[in-house]
C-alpha cells in the first residue's frame, strides 16, 4: 500500500498565531488602559478640583485643555521644532547606520570582529558620560542654542546598536546574492541600494520607528543645548506645562496627548510594514 505524502503539520503555524494573538492581547491590556485615562483626563474641564478617582468619561467633556495647551505651552511652535529635528535626523541616522552595517557585513572577518567588539564596548558607555565632552565641543564650535546638536548624532548613526542590527540583517542574506551582484558588475553602493536594502525593509521600518520615537521624546539634549524659548522642542514645552497647578492638570494631559499622536502614527505605519512582510512571506 503506497503511503500518501503529507504536508507540513498546521499545528506549529496555529501555535505561532495563538502566541501572536496572546502577545497582542497582553500589549493591549498593558498599554490601552493608561492611554484611555490619559485621553479622559485631557478632556476634563480645567480649573476644577481634581477627581479623587479616575473617570473614564469626565463630566462635563471639554476641549479647553487642548486650547490652553497650544496657547500657554507654545506646543505648536515646539511641535514644528521637534518635527524639523525628526525629519532631518531620522532618515539621516537610518541611512548612515544602513551604510555602516552593509560595509561591516562585506569587509574582512577579522576587521569585522574588531569593529563589532568596539561597537559593543561603545554600547556599554553610559550616555550621560558623554554629555560634558559633547557640550564642550558644541560650545567651542558655537552651536549651542541651535538645533544642530540635536541632529549631529545622526551623522554617526545615532547609536552603535543600529549599525549592529543592520550588520546582522545584511549578513543573513545569501552569499550567492552578493556573488551575483559581482557577476553583474554592480558597485558596492548600487548593491547596497538596489539589492540589499530592499530585502531588509522590515529592519528599516523598525529602526525608523525606534529612532523617531527616541528623537521625538528626547528631553535631555534639548534641556542642555537649547535656551531660546522659540527653539524649544516638544518635551521642553511639556515640562513648562507640568509646572501648572493641579487644577490645570488637564492642560498638561492634553499636551501629552498631542505629543503622543505622532509617535503612535509612526509605530502603526511600522507595524503595518511588518504585517505586510509577514503576509508576503506566508504567501
Amino acid at each position: 500500500m503506497r503511503g500518501r505524502a503529507r504536508g507540513p503539520s498546521p499545528l506549529p503555524e496555529r501555535a505561532a498565531r495563538l502566541w501572536r494573538t496572546l502577545g497582542a492581547v497582553f500589549v493591549l491590556l498593558v498599554f490601552v488602559p493608561p492611554l484611555l485615562l490619559l485621553v479622559s483626563g485631557s478632556l476634563t474641564e480645567p480649573g476644577l478640583p481634581p477627581s479623587p478617582t479616575p473617570q473614564l468619561v469626565p463630566e462635563p467633556l471639554s476641549t479647553t485643555g487642548y486650547e490652553r495647551a497650544l496657547d500657554l505651552g507654545g506646543l505648536l511652535r515646539a511641535s514644528l521644532n521637534s518635527l524639523l529635528v525628526a525629519v532631518v535626523a531620522v532618515p539621516l541616522s537610518v541611512l548612515v547606520a544602513a551604510l555602516a552595517g552593509f560595509a561591516l557585513a562585506r569587509i574582512a572577518p577579522r576587521v569585522t570582529a574588531v569593529v563589532v567588539a568596539a561597537s559593543l564596548v561603545a554600547l556599554m558607555v553610559p550616555a550621560t558620560a558623554l554629555l560634558v565632552p559633547r557640550f564642550a565641543i558644541f560650545r567651542l564650535l558655537g552651536l549651542t542654542d541651535t538645533l544642530v546638536p540635536l541632529i549631529a548624532p545622526a551623522l554617526l548613526g545615532t547609536s552603535p546598536l543600529y549599525v549592529l542590527v543592520y550588520y546582522l540583517a545584511f549578513r543573513a542574506l545569501p552569499a550567492d546574492l552578493y556573488d551575483a551582484c559581482l557577476v553583474e558588475d554592480l558597485s558596492p553602493l548600487r548593491t547596497w541600494w538596489r539589492v540589499a536594502l530592499p530585502l531588509v525593509r522590515p529592519v528599516t521600518a523598525g529602526l525608523t520607528a525606534l529612532t523617531f520615537v527616541l528623537t521625538w521624546s528626547n528631553f535631555l539634549d534639548p534641556l542642555i543645548y537649547i535656551y531660546d524659548r522659540e527653539l524649544f522642542t516638544l518635551p521642553l514645552a511639556l515640562r513648562s506645562l507640568s509646572l501648572l497647578d493641579p487644577t490645570n492638570f488637564p492642560v498638561f494631559l492634553a499636551g501629552a496627548v498631542i505629543a503622543m499622536v505622532p509617535a503612535l502614527v509612526v509605530f502603526a505605519l511600522a507595524q503595518r510594514r511588518f504585517l505586510h512582510h509577514d503576509d508576503r512571506s506566508e504567501g
